[in-house]
């Protein structure tokens, strides 16, 4: 199961670096056609993408944000200072890797960690022409995040967790990486428990960020499983007939 759904996750995504880079748009996390047009809800709110970031913190990443369909603004709940190291899980072309450097700078750093090769190019090339020089990107899975125990001070994602094929793993490896007191700030997609086994099952809703969707009690249980405390899930906005998008924040123990 995990091979089967880390697949058909990589080459969608890599599709869509590859649309991003030749057109300079397309589609980023949650991509699917589908969502695609759901962009903005019927009243023209913006569901996915650039317009959930305000002009302000948007300004330096405005080239990476036109390849994301992320479901929030991580960068906007985690807190950054100056001096921190900052991961982001699933960073695909690196808007948010981007605004996170410029918020721990001077000192800090930011590091991008995808599993798309297509991605990590395109997110490179977003950072040399912002001229942002205290990033990383580097290619691993979220299962198995290649830096050491205890080396980062946040880990933020935006709409990605929930494509992995068993979050508890993942949620273990963002607390293994995280120093003691260390913050988890992400956006994530939230399911209701109603959702029906049809959509759990489509795999296109899985790589559009809808189907592998945790339930709110299931993702709390998993974070204290993985040693998280202060944990605090507040829905924002619905995405889903069965799903809502939503902001997740936990501290290493």
């Amino acid at each position: 199961m995990t091979e089967n759904v880390r697949e058909t996750v990589r080459a969608k995504y890599a599709a869509a670096a590859k649309d991003a880079a030749s057109s300079r748009g397309g589609n980023g996390c949650c991509g699917s056609t589908t969502f695609v047009e759901l962009q903005t809800d019927s009243d023209g709110h913006a569901v996915f993408g650039a317009g959930l970031y305000d002009d302000e913190t948007i300004q330096g990443a405005e080239q990476a944000l036109e390849a994301s369909l992320g479901c929030g603004v991580p960068t906007a709940v985690a807190d950054l200072h100056p001096g921190e190291t900052v991961l982001d899980l699933g960073s695909g072309a690196g808007g948010d890797v981007l605004i996170s450097a410029r918020r721990v700078a001077p000192g800090g750093k930011a590091i991008g960690l995808d599993m798309t090769t297509e991605m990590l190019e395109l997110a490179r090339q977003n950072a040399r022409d912002a001229g942002v020089d205290n990033v990383e990107f580097i290619e691993g899975y979220l299962e198995d995040i290649p830096l050491a125990d205890g080396s980062v001070d946040v880990v933020i994602s935006n709409c990605v967790i929930n494509l992995a094929a068993d979050k508890s793993v993942v949620l273990a490896e963002a607390a293994r990486v995280l120093r003691p007191g260390g913050r988890f700030a992400v956006s994530d997609v939230i399911a209701d428990e109603e959702m029906d086994e049809a959509t759990r099952a489509d795999m296109e809703a899985f790589t559009g960020c809808i189907a592998g969707a945790l339930t709110e009690a299931d993702y709390r249980a998993a974070l204290a499983a993985a040693g998280f405390e202060d944990i605090e899930i507040t829905l924002t906005h619905p995405v889903h007939q069965h799903a809502s998008a939503a902001t997740v924040r936990a501290r290493r123990h």
